[in-house]
């Protein structure tokens, strides 16, 4: 036995061209696959809403950094002008995301409700150009919960229909007249179509306030331009340009709003404290002149003395004093009182006019940090550390301005008793004065009190309304919201190079995961790793529905690796086998189903054609398929042969017209006891007499895997071949194979490869190229035309 046949090499080394060709072979997956997901892509690309972006971009001011701007310089001297407070840039970020805002720019722009027109695809967003437009004539907090979609059809250019999703009628009118719904409320719609347009329909829906605003503090992105920056930038993407413009600069707008809001309620509280006390003062101050009428007009004084007028003088200045003493403490009993009232945390009345420097400062700065609690507050939960901190700060401050108002009042308290002394000077004068003068300087001193006080009032009060008057926004405008009008959404590029890349991946991973998971045998290659049998040859797939490729005239691949097998064969036979007599070839398998009936019938048509005498044996007696295989019926053979004494070999041999040569002996009836039939001398003697009347015997035998028949009869074989089937046979059940060969089970064991995919390559990177084409016509080609389809997809 020539075992130089084992040309394997069992050494492991990495073939790129290998590798490569493993997925090559299933270049039409990776067609498919690429075709389908770029044509996924165009569709998507096609057929989704493109997206825009907009930005605008705004300076945070802080006035601690810029002092006071230009426009309130002309006020500063009216000391109505704080030093201001720095703005934290991201607690600004914050407060322009933060609900209260984005709801005032939904309820501005009617965010809520969206109008849509239905194409044949998908729906399109109408904004500034509604076919028709709902409007509410009452926005209460319950609009702002409806969640819900309907229909608007013309009918005419008067009359519409209300119809839900399902194109059920909810209700109809005429446009422009007021509907009243359980469900919409109060609403009216109107026509913004030109034109008698009928049956035009237009999509509405309406969805919560809070849903709207959820979905706005995702969208909206509020950025600095760097770290030390106060410059914010703002974007928005939307399917629509305009809108997300208008929203940038709405929402930039708000926020000012707010910011101006924020900075007038101290100013506001201020006013109407002065306004309720100018009411006080003024009546009394009416009282006082029609007292003073009256007294002259009684007694018929047209003026004072030189020496009243005088004691007027002193009255009135000690008077002032008193006053200006008592409405300080009076104002700083009052903002005593405000910080006691409660303990909910409010701003308190600012430019009062106290005389203590210190005690001003002290409410400014209370009421800064109180305002910048109001901004907080939304915005940050009660655990966050920013807030706790400010809110210890408050308290801090609100006990030590508590501190100073306490000791201002015992320093005014100090001078209205000084000033009271003085008083008491002066009108020991005015006791000196007749009694009619006394009681016209008693008048006239009560209406310089009030007088004065009122014009106190006043001046305060104007102040405070130039403070509400130049009140600036926090943020300056550097660029409005602008759309450069290029879609940032679908991005081609990205998509079909993701499709690409997706169209080659799937089929490489669905390849990759398949051969992982693949325990099959595909190649020689395969039986190499695994065993050291000697390999003589293997057999491609055929196309034809033939059971027998192989005669004179064809050229198929199929049959020129029959004669490839045939040729070396020659080399496997033992060179000590006795002359004169026919070799045996015993054709075995590990399972049923793995091809080696078709490989002994062609095997054996294969010898024929060399002129050899061939004699085609069925000798697995469990499954017989020599005959199925020929489609014939079933005749006798070896199992009548060997129960029936009177059957010689003449009986039970048989031909058939398309091998010649070649004699048949079919397995007979199926015995229940095979094995034991086997053993019987009647089969020694059969072999004796066959391997002297041919030149090959071929004996198809049971599958090795499953009963031990082929290992009974293995000792009249000159050369074992052990069928394996690709694509068929587990990896892990070479393992018997190898078992016999290793225990020399079966003598002169040779492998061959049944049923190989010759496109996939030979398993060392190359293939078989037959079919020589010799002009023998075309009943002898192998492959028959397939449809366009069948070639794409391929087997």
């Amino acid at each position: 036995m020539d075992k130089n046949l084992d040309f394997s090499d069992n050494q492991e080394t990495f073939n790129l061209r290998q590798e490569f060709e493993k997925y090559l072979s299933h270049w039409r997956w990776f067609i498919i696959s690429l075709l389908f997901s770029i044509s996924i892509a165009f569709i998507y690309i096609r057929y989704s809403t493109p997206q825009y972006i907009a930005n605008a971009t705004i300076l945070i001011k802080d006035n601690q950094k810029s002092g006071i701007s230009d426009e309130l310089r002309a006020v500063a001297d009216l000391g109505i002008v704080g030093s201001g407070s720095a703005n934290n840039t991201d607690n600004e970020i914050q407060v322009i995301k933060s609900r209260k805002i984005l709801g005032r720019v939904i309820d501005s722009l009617n965010l809520n409700i969206t109008y849509f027109r239905e194409g044949r695809i998908r729906a399109v967003e109408l904004y500034k150009n509604q076919l028709f437009k709902i409007q509410f004539l009452k926005t209460d907090s319950l609009f702002h919960y409806i969640d819900t979609s309907f229909i608007i059809s013309s009918i005419d250019k008067n009359r519409f229909e209300l119809k839900n999703l399902d194109d059920n009628l909810i209700t109809s009118g005429n446009f422009d007249e007021i509907i009243h719904s359980k469900q919409l409320g109060s609403f009216k719609i109107n026509n913004c179509l030109s034109g008698n347009n009928k049956n035009v329909e237009q999509l509405v829906v309406i969805k919560p306030k809070n849903k709207i605003i959820d979905s706005y503090q995702k969208k909206i992105l509020v950025n600095t331009v760097d770290k030390l920056s106060s410059v914010l930038t703002l974007s928005l993407t939307d399917p629509i340009k305009l809108k997300a413009e208008n929203i940038l600069d709405e929402l930039v707008e708000q926020y000012n709003r707010d910011a101006i809001s924020d900075k007038n309620i101290v100013s506001n509280k201020t006013k109407d404290f002065i306004e309720e006390r100018l009411l006080t003062v003024g009546i009394e101050l009416s009282e006082i002149q029609d007292n003073y009428k009256d007294y002259k007009s009684k007694f018929g004084i047209s003026g004072l003395s030189q020496e009243g007028t005088l004691a007027l003088e002193e009255v009135s200045e000690n008077n002032l004093k008193v006053v200006e003493l008592r409405t300080q403490l009076s104002l700083a009993e009052w903002v005593q009182q405000e910080i006691k009232k409660s303990n909910k945390i409010e701003v308190l009345p600012a430019n009062l006019g106290f005389s203590d420097a210190i005690t001003s400062q002290s409410i400014t700065k209370y009421n800064e940090l109180v305002l910048e609690k109001y901004r907080l507050e939304p915005i940050a939960g009660q655990k966050n550390p920013n807030l706790i901190a400010l809110n210890n700060e408050i308290a801090v401050l609100k006990q030590n301005l508590q501190s100073n108002l306490a000791n201002l009042r015992k320093s005014i308290e100090i001078q209205i008793a000084k000033v009271s002394n003085e008083a008491n000077r002066v009108q020991n004068k005015v006791a000196q004065l007749p009694l009619i003068e006394r009681g016209i300087i008693d008048i006239e001193r009560q209406k310089n009190i009030y007088s004065e006080l009122y014009s106190y009032l006043l001046k305060k009060k104007e102040e405070t309304a130039i403070s509400l008057a130049i009140t600036v926004p926090n943020a300056k405008i550097i660029d409005r919201a602008y759309s450069n009008g290029l879609k940032v959404s679908p991005k081609n590029n990205v998509i079909y190079l993701s499709a690409l890349l997706l169209g080659l991946i799937i089929p490489f991973l669905f390849i990759l995961v398949k051969n992982s998971f693949d325990t099959k045998i595909h190649s020689r290659k395969d039986l190499d790793r695994e065993m050291k049998i000697p390999f003589v040859g293997d057999i491609p797939h055929s196309e034809t529905q033939e059971k027998i490729v192989i005669s004179k005239e064809a050229r198929t691949s199929t049959a020129e690796a029959f004669r490839l097998l045939r040729t070396n064969l020659d080399f496997m036979f033992p060179k000590t086998s006795e002359s004169g007599l026919g070799k045996t070839i015993f054709i075995t398998s590990t399972s049923s189903g793995e091809g080696k009936s078709f490989v002994s019938i062609n095997l054996a048509a294969s010898l024929a054609l060399t002129n050899k005498r061939v004699l085609l044996l069925g000798l697995d007696l469990r499954a017989p398929k020599i005959t199925e295989y020929l489609g014939l019926p079933e005749q006798k053979g070896i199992t009548n042969y060997i129960l029936d004494d009177k059957l010689s070999l003449e009986d039970i041999k048989f031909t058939i017209p398309e091998i010649k040569n070649v004699d048949f002996i079919a397995s007979g009836v199926i015995p229940p006891n095979p094995a034991e039939l086997l053993l019987n001398d009647k089969v020694k003697e059969l072999f004796a007499i066959v391997k002297k009347d041919y030149d090959y015997v071929i004996v198809d035998t049971a599958p090795v895997n499953l009963v031990t028949d082929t290992l009974l009869v293995s000792k009249y074989a000159d050369l074992f071949i052990y069928v394996a089937r690709a694509n068929y046979l587990d990896k892990r059940m070479l393992i018997v194979p190898e078992t016999l060969y290793r225990e020399n089970k079966l003598p002169n064991m040779a492998m061959v490869l049944n049923d190989t995919d010759m496109k996939r390559g030979y398993g060392y990177g190359y293939g078989y190229g037959y079919g020589y084409g010799y002009g023998y016509g075309a009943g002898y080609l192998e492959v028959a035309k397939k449809s366009w389809w069948q070639r794409l997809v391929g087997r």
